[in-house]
């Protein structure tokens, strides 16, 4: 089964600002901005576009996890930024993929929206999927929120 789930969360900085902050220079900012949660970023595979794979490892409930995600499409001039989860103790025992299409569009007064697509595969037996997914919401929202108050510091 495929759980199909939509995010979007408004901010004051533009797009191209938050776009640079959350995608491009995510592997610095976010360890920055989060680091009780997220402990490293960085770039295994590839030139950080299509193609490219990317390790992140996080620190849930005391334990050290990682994640690997693959670039399916990095579009700079529009903000578009699309990559797949396909390893880690993310998915284990719940999903076999996360598939994320998201974008940074102009929002009023100078500032942005954040408009994300997530789907979630799940693996047969898993219960629980819409909690999951929720907590993973709130996470995400908290992220974007550290990540704007980041740069609107520096």
């Amino acid at each position: 089964a495929v759980i199909t789930d939509q995010l979007e969360v408004a901010c004051t900085l533009p797009a191209d600002k938050m776009f640079k902050g959350f995608v491009l220079d995510a592997d610095d900012v976010f360890p920055k901005v989060m680091p009780q949660a997220i402990k490293s970023a960085e770039l295994i595979s590839g030139d950080g576009g299509a193609g490219s794979i990317r390790k992140v490892c996080v620190l849930e409930d005391d334990k050290l996890t990682y994640m690997k995600h693959k670039v399916d499409f990095l579009d700079r001039e529009n903000l578009v930024f699309c990559y797949t989860i396909f390893e880690g103790d993310f998915l284990e025992s719940k999903f076999e993929k996360v598939v994320y299409e998201t974008k940074w569009e102009s929002g009023p007064d100078g500032g942005s929206i954040f408009k994300a697509t997530a789907k979630f595969y799940i693996v047969p037996g898993f219960e629980g999927a819409e909690n999951f997914i929720t907590t993973e919401k709130e996470k995400a929202i908290g992220m974007i929120k550290a990540v704007e108050a980041h740069l609107k510091a520096n």
